[in-house]
């Protein structure tokens, strides 16, 4: 299915906040016509309502694509307007967290072509990472499409189960946060230090994004890039003394700290 199929048949976009309204704006981007593209959101920004885009209009009867970003507590609401298209050739796309195939499938027919998606949110500038797992009536073409779509927010990789997903929020979709924190606890020392809070806050901000992309670029293991860096006895290796600790430092900290993100992943699937 190539983006000229998707542009003939419509593409449904469910919700239209922070994350539809980024991979809208790399579809529209790439050349996808705004007039391809059906919204349904019930608190449209003024972003959205000047991109030409159908909005709150009659749906297509058959969409290749439908993706699904509302949010969970909204589902129930959201879903009853699918249902004409279930057990089709439509392709249904979500990016809702916690919510499973099976229950996309009781809702919307066992013959559905399903893919679960779980992005995180550096999508909102392009960079971000997304995994993908589908049904058995997901085939290889509607996997390709479904990576075309969400390549427009960032980098995508296709997981072997959907027992894989609540590791993946625990990592990837979580993730951001545990960085941003860092951010903050790096800032907060650097101020302990004697720095004032807006240099050490400038400091720690582009220290960690430029650790970010050199990791990205150079090729090398994140091992090595640190090794690259330490001088023994030096000031590096001082302080990946405390936080390489095997007992009190990051490793055991980071492993408590994914594991009780999945953990919760797995809770909220359940409730």
């Amino acid at each position: 299915m190539t983006m000229d199929d998707i542009a003939a048949r419509g593409l449904v976009l469910l919700g239209c906040g922070k994350m539809g309204s980024a991979m809208l704006m790399g579809w529209l981007a790439g050349g996808l016509p705004p007039g391809s593209v059906y919204v349904r959101d019930p608190a449209p920004s003024d972003w959205l309502r000047g991109t030409g885009v159908h909005l709150n209009t009659d749906l297509p009867v058959e969409p290749a694509i439908v993706l699904i970003a509302v949010k969970p507590q909204m589902m129930a609401e959201a879903l009853p307007v699918l249902l004409p298209m279930g057990n089709g050739e439509t392709l249904f796309l979500s990016v809702a967290a916690g919510t499973s195939i099976a229950t996309y499938e009781r809702v919307l027919g066992a013959e559905s072509p399903i893919i679960r998606a779980m992005p995180n949110t550096p999508a909102a500038i392009g960079r971000g990472i997304t995994a993908i797992i589908g049904n058995a009536h997901a085939s290889a073409d509607h996997l390709d499409a479904a990576e075309t779509l969400l390549s427009a927010v960032g980098q995508v990789v296709r997981l072997e189960s959907e027992s894989q997903m609540d590791a993946v929020t625990g990592v990837s979709g979580s993730g951001p946060a545990y960085v941003f924190h860092m951010i903050e606890c790096l800032a907060q020392a650097g101020e302990a230090q004697g720095l004032s809070s807006d240099l050490a806050l400038e400091l720690a901000r582009t220290t960690v994004a430029g650790a970010g992309a050199l990791a990205m670029d150079s090729g090398e293991s994140p091992e090595q890039l640190r090794v690259n860096v330490t001088s023994p006895n030096g000031t590096t290796q001082a302080g990946l003394d405390i936080l390489m600790d095997e007992a009190t430092g990051l490793p055991p900290l980071i492993e408590r700290t994914v594991a009780a993100a999945v953990n919760r992943s797995r809770e909220l699937a359940n409730e």
